[in-house]
C-alpha cells in the first residue's frame, strides 16, 4: 500500500517554481516499505523531482491522513488477532483463510473506488484488509498444528516467515513496475487477482485435516496422525485461558515473541530514517541494499529451521534445549549488535552490515519464538498466536513512538544511542527470560477431555 500510496497523492511543488512535480520512478520503486505490514513514514522518503509521467488519478491529502491510512491497518489486524485462533480450531482453517483472502481481493480491486469517493472510504478499505489479515498467521498455526509432523514444524514456519518475507520485497519492483507502465490503479487490480488465484487454489486443495482430505492416501494418513501421538486431540474445546495466562513457559514466549517483534518493526522502519538522518546515506535510492535485511532473516530462516528439525529428529537435543540455546542466535546476537550500533555506525557499508546481521540472526526466532506454542500446546497453537501475535502488533505503533520521543530535538547519534540501547535490553532480557522459564514440553492444559458417547 505504501507504493501506491506515493503514486497517489498530489505532487510536491516547490515553492521556487509553479512547475508541477511528480515523483520520480526510482523514488517509487526503490523506497523501503512493507507491502503487507507497512509500517514505513512517506514523509522521510518523498522528494519532488520534474517528470512529465501520469500514474494516474491524484489526491491531496495531507501526511497526517497519509499515517492514518496507513495505521488503519493495524487497528483492524489487531482486532481480530485475538478470536482469529479460537475460531480457527473450532471451524476450522480452511474456509477462514479461503474467504480471507478472498475479501482482502475484493477489497483491494475495490480501492481505485474507494479514492475516488472519499479519503475515509480509503481507511475504512484499509481497516477492512487489517480485519481478514488478522486472521491468516494465528489459523496457519492451526494448519500446522493439525498437518505438520513435529520434527518438520520449524521448517514449516520458516516456509510462513519466508514467503510472507519473499511478498514483500518482491512487491516493491512489481508495484513500482506496474504503477510506472500502467498508472497506480494496476497496482491494485493485479495484486487482487492473484490474490483471488491464490484464495481458489487454497479452498480446493486444503482441507481442515488429514482425515477430511480428498486425495491423501491412506499411508499419508497414518503417517501424519501417528506422528503426533495423544498431543493433538480430535475433539473441540475451548483453551482454558486461566492457566494459559498464568502458565510461565507462555508469559516467557509472550515476551520473547514481543522483543522479537519489536526488533524486526524497528529494524525494517527505523533503521533507514537513522541511516538518511544521521549518516546521510540514501538508503531508499539502493532497492537492492533496502532488501537485503530482508531476505537475511528469510534465508536464514530457512537454514535454522532445517538445522533445529534435524537435531529434534536425530534426539540430539530435548526439545526444551533446541529452544533456549537458540535463543543466543535469535535474541542474543541481534541484542549485541545493536548495543554496538552506535559505536561502529561510522561507515554506511558498515552500518547495512550490522543491519542484515541482525535480522539474519533473528531468522532463528523460526525454531524459537514462532514455533514454541506448537511445542506448548498443539490443541490450542493457533490460540496462543494469535495472543502473541495481538500484542506484538503493538509495537508497530509504539517503536516508532519511541524513536519520535529520543530523537525530538536534532535526530543526532547521541539521541539514537538510547533508541539501540533500549531495544537491546528487550532483545536481551526476554532472551534471558525465555531460557529460564521458557520450556519445549506440552502443558498439562493442552489435554481435551475426551467427549463421551452417547447413550442409546
Amino acid at each position: 500500500m505504501s507504493i501506491n500510496l506515493l503514486a497517489m497523492i498530489q505532487p510536491i511543488t516547490p515553492a521556487t517554481t509553479n512547475d508541477s512535480t511528480v515523483l520520480s520512478h526510482s523514488t517509487l520503486n526503490n523506497t523501503l516499505i512493507q507491502s503487507s505490514n507497512d509500517t514505513s513514514d512517506t514523509a522521510d522518503i518523498i522528494s519532488p523531482v520534474k517528470a512529465a509521467i501520469n500514474y494516474g488519478p491524484r489526491y491531496n491529502w495531507s501526511q497526517n491522513v497519509q499515517s492514518h491510512i496507513l495505521g488503519a491497518y493495524f487497528y483492524g489486524y489487531l482486532l481480530t488477532s485475538l478470536p482469529a485462533g479460537p475460531l480457527a480450531e473450532r471451524y476450522g482453517p480452511q474456509r477462514l483463510i479461503g474467504y480471507s483472502f478472498l475479501l482482502c481481493a475484493f477489497v483491494t480491486a475495490l480501492f481505485p473506488l474507494f479514492a475516488a469517493i472519499d479519503v475515509w472510504a480509503v481507511i475504512a478499505g484499509r481497516f477492512l484488509i487489517g480485519v481478514l489479515s488478522g486472521c491468516v498467521y494465528p489459523t496457519l498455526h492451526n494448519v500446522i498444528s493439525r498437518w505438520i509432523p513435529p520434527n518438520e514444524k520449524s521448517k514449516a514456519v520458516a516456509c510462513i516467515a519466508g514467503g510472507s518475507t519473499f511478498g514483500t520485497v518482491i512487491t516493491w519492483p512489481f508495484a513500482g513496475l506496474l504503477i510506472e507502465h500502467f498508472g497506480w490503479v494496476y497496482a491494485f487490480y493485479v495484486p487482487a487477482i492473484i490474490s483471488g488465484i491464490v484464495a481458489i487454489v487454497w479452498i480446493w486443495l486444503v482441507s481442515d485435516t488429514p482425515a477430511e482430505h480428498k486425495t491423501i492416501t491412506k499411508e499419508e494418513r497414518e503417517f501424519i496422525e501417528a506422528s503426533f501421538g495423544s498431543t493433538v486431540s480430535k475433539n473441540k474445546s475451548r483453551p482454558p485461558l486461566l492457566k494459559v495466562l498464568s502458565s510461565l513457559p507462555f508469559i516467557a514466549l509472550i515476551l520473547s515473541h514481543y522483543s522479537s517483534f519489536w526488533g524486526l518493526n524497528f529494524f525494517v522502519t527505523q533503521a533507514p530514517k537513522f541511516m538518511n538522518e544521521v549518516l546521510g546515506f540514501k538508503l531508499a535510492n539502493a532497492g537492492f541494499l533496502s532488501s537485503l535485511p530482508y531476505l537475511a532473516r528469510m534465508f536464514s530462516g530457512f537454514i535454522f529451521g532445517y538445522i533445529g528439525d534435524t537435531l529434534r529428529s536425530r534426539s540430539i537435543m530435548s526439545v526444551t534445549a533446541l529452544r533456549k540455546s537458540f535463543t543466543l542466535f535469535s535474541h542474543f546476537l541481534p541484542g549485541a549488535f545493536l548495543i554496538a550500533l552506535p559505536f561502529i555506525a561510522e561507515d554506511p557499508i558498515v552500518t547495512v552490515a550490522c543491519i542484515v546481521a541482525c535480522l539474519g540472526f533473528n531468522g532463528a526466532s523460526t525454531i524459537t519464538n514462532l514455533v514454541n506454542a506448537q511445542d506448548l500446546a498443539p490443541n490450542f497453537a493457533a490460540t496462543l498466536y494469535g495472543m502473541m501475535n495481538f500484542l506484538a502488533t503493538t509495537a508497530g505503533f509504539l517503536a516508532p513512538m519511541m524513536v519520535a520521543f529520543f530523537t525530538k530535538e536534532k535526530s543526532t547519534m547521541d539521541e539514537w544511542k538510547y533508541v539501540f540501547l533500549i531495544t537491546a535490553g528487550f532483545y536481551i532480557i526476554s532472551g534471558a527470560i525465555f531460557t529460564v522459564f521458557g520450556s519445549g514440553k506440552v502443558q498439562k492444559w493442552n489435554e481435551v477431555k475426551e467427549q463421551s458417547a452417547p447413550k442409546p
